[in-house]
């Protein structure tokens, strides 16, 4: 290493890998909704995509898979040059609590998100119901 060592410069913005960053708005989340064997890896997860789900792995979407205990989570994209996967496990907590509230959905970020966070995201219902004088309003 020594004195000699420069630091190299740095590429401008567009061009740093963009690792997990998706632009959110054009990326596709689908959300496979049977536990998935975590030992499962590129092909299997591949296949998974495109016979149980019905998709095409290479359309640029992102396929997430969470396994049977809920606690770890795998992410299946393909970024122009080859697929990637990431990984996520929970130290306490689980993705996923009841499987059957769960099925094959797409997601929007804000879900996968707070999925990747241990959050799940179920139905809200109203609490109240609107006047009647508001619902003629609109």
């Amino acid at each position: 290493m020594g004195g000699s060592a420069r630091a190299r410069p740095r590429r401008c913005a567009e061009h740093r890998a963009q690792l997990m960053f998706f632009a959110e708005a054009q990326i596709r989340v689908q959300l496979y909704g049977q536990p998935c064997d975590m030992r499962k890896s590129y092909d299997g997860l591949q296949a998974l995509v495109r016979h149980a789900m019905g998709c095409e792995p290479l359309d640029g979407g992102l396929y997430v898979f969470v396994n049977r205990r809920g606690s770890q989570l795998k992410c299946l994209y393909f970024d122009r040059s080859g697929f990637c996967i990431w990984g996520k496990r929970l130290e306490a907590g689980r993705f996923i609590s009841d499987w059957r509230a769960v099925r094959t959905r797409e997601m929007d970020w804000t879900s996968l998100k707070l999925l990747l966070e241990g959050m799940e995201v179920r139905r809200v219902r109203k609490r109240y119901a609107l006047p009647v004088a508001a619902m003629s309003m609109r």
